[in-house]
């Protein structure tokens, strides 16, 4: 694993990431997309979410293997502590522990930004996706029954919840990605420490 670094995206990896990301699209229901994104669209994407929310690739010896990223869970105002998480790695990297990684740095940087929640859905069945977020201290809080079409079949999408902190009585605003200190974010990138993070199973007031 000395190999392996882990940064910031850039939209000059929006080619790469686009191909870690175009099999799961043509051959998978673990996204519900259709239609591939090429180069110039995945570069769309990362420059929409840069500023407010992280971005993450894993690379192997300059060879892209992983992204994990964050973006807005919903879009009314009381939703704003609240973050949706995905994460996507080439086949031939899984059970290296590089999904880990990638979510360990991601929600590090989640909770130093001052976000609480991080959700994350999960086409089923999918039990390595299922047991990373378990893993990573996530928890099942429900599931959409067939929510989705994809390659002949209905599919459910289960929801994880992972509580990051306990709520404050007067939560303060999330700091902008693209506002964080850069040099506590290359620690986290070299270190991948969630210090301090709650595994805590999810209230019921939560989950509103």
């Amino acid at each position: 694993m000395s190999s392996i670094e882990y940064r910031v995206a850039t939209v000059a990896d929006a080619g790469a990431i686009a191909g870690v990301y175009a099999p799961y699209v043509r051959d998978t229901a673990f996204t519900f997309e259709i239609d591939a994104p090429d180069a110039a669209e995945m570069a769309a994407r990362i420059v929409r979410i840069a500023d407010q929310y992280p971005w993450l690739l894993a690379s192997d010896d300059g060879e892209l293997i992983g992204y994990a990223y964050a973006c807005e869970n919903r879009s009314r105002a009381a939703y704003r502590w609240s973050v949706d998480v995905a994460i996507y790695v080439r086949a031939t990297t899984q059970r290296r522990g590089v999904g880990r990684a990638l979510y360990a740095r991601l929600l590090a940087i989640l909770r130093e930004q001052g976000y609480v929640n991080a959700f994350a859905g999960i086409t089923l069945p999918n039990g390595p996706s299922v047991g990373l977020h378990h893993e990573m201290g996530f928890i099942l809080v429900g599931a959409h029954r067939k929510v989705g079409y994809k390659l002949g079949a209905w599919h459910d999408v289960g929801w994880w919840q992972r509580v990051m902190r306990e709520p404050p009585d007067n939560p303060p605003e999330p700091t902008a990605f693209a506002g964080l200190d850069a040099a506590r974010v290359s620690r986290i990138l070299i270190d991948g420490a969630v210090s301090g993070a709650s595994s805590r199973a999810p209230r019921r007031d939560d989950m509103r």
